[in-house]
């Protein structure tokens, strides 16, 4: 069990449009289980900028982490907010965020 407070904090820190590296994972106290259950190697692609992925060292073409997206459906789901998944690719990443937040602002 995660402490509502810690989920929160972890919630405010999602954008949707972000990879966090397993190591900014760990020192967020993201659950191993999870790090494990999300972390990939993800790739860069190259016909938009919202498909590239950039780092401090500059565009990458490989990276392994956790969409912060994947953490806040998660977060959602650990405080009993239902999230239509299925309707996923309606909505940009960081839409489906703002709406995880707007949801748990009403609880």
């Amino acid at each position: 069990m995660i402490a509502r407070h810690h989920l929160l904090a972890l919630l405010a820190e999602c954008t949707g449009d972000e990879i966090w590296s397993v190591d900014h994972c760990r020192q967020r106290r993201v659950p191993e289980a999870w790090i494990t259950e999300f972390a990939d190697a993800l790739e860069s692609g190259f016909d938009n900028d919202m498909e590239t992925i950039y780092t401090d060292d500059g565009v990458v073409n490989q990276y392994h982490g956790v969409k912060d997206v994947d953490l806040a459906i998660r977060i959602a789901k650990e405080l009993g907010i239902e999230i239509d998944t299925h309707n996923r690719q309606y909505y940009s990443r960081a839409h489906l965020v703002q709406t995880i937040k707007n949801a748990v602002e009403e609880l």
